[in-house]
């Protein structure tokens, strides 16, 4: 299924879902973050993806790193909440998605990097490499956030 995402365009499709979602910014010992190459608009992202009913934000940001990068992690806090309005997300099937994601910080404690149907490629990229990656404008937003180490972003 193919995705666009659109940010304060006014020829944006209006909204018709709102979906909980949860990402993760995680950091090897080297300092590198995990990185996927999503299989629906190519662009380069963090984990992540929606939360199942019966399982907790924590659960959810485990289970969809491990699902798309074969990497096991361990959450240790949060970079922000992410919940613009102006951010809509199309997908092929005719949903459009307000944003709302909760991005977690995590560390690596296992797993080999392994894609998947969600992930065409994963990789540990230094963050001094982010900046010359086809990565969406609000991606980056949280990989910035994830790193600077600041207090948690909401909007």
């Amino acid at each position: 299924m193919g995705r666009t995402d659109y940010y304060d365009d006014p020829n944006a499709p209006m909204a018709n879902s709102l979906v909980v979602a949860v990402v993760a910014v995680v950091l090897d010992d080297d300092g590198r973050v995990l990185m996927i190459e999503r299989t629906d608009n190519g662009k380069w992202a963090l984990p992540g993806g929606a939360q199942e009913l019966g399982e907790s934000v924590r659960d959810a940001a485990v289970r969809e790193t491990r699902e798309e990068t074969g990497i096991d992690v361990e959450v240790s806090g949060v970079v922000g909440i992410y919940s613009d309005p102006k951010h809509v997300i199309a997908y092929d099937d005719g949903e459009v998605r307000q944003e709302f994601s909760i991005c977690l910080s995590a560390r690596a404690v296992g797993g080999t990097p392994t894609s998947s149907d969600e992930s065409r490629s994963v990789r540990w990229v230094d963050p001094s490499a982010l900046y010359s990656m086809a990565i969406d404008p609000r991606m980056r937003q949280r990989i910035d956030d994830g790193l600077s180490g600041q207090a948690p972003h909401v909007d």
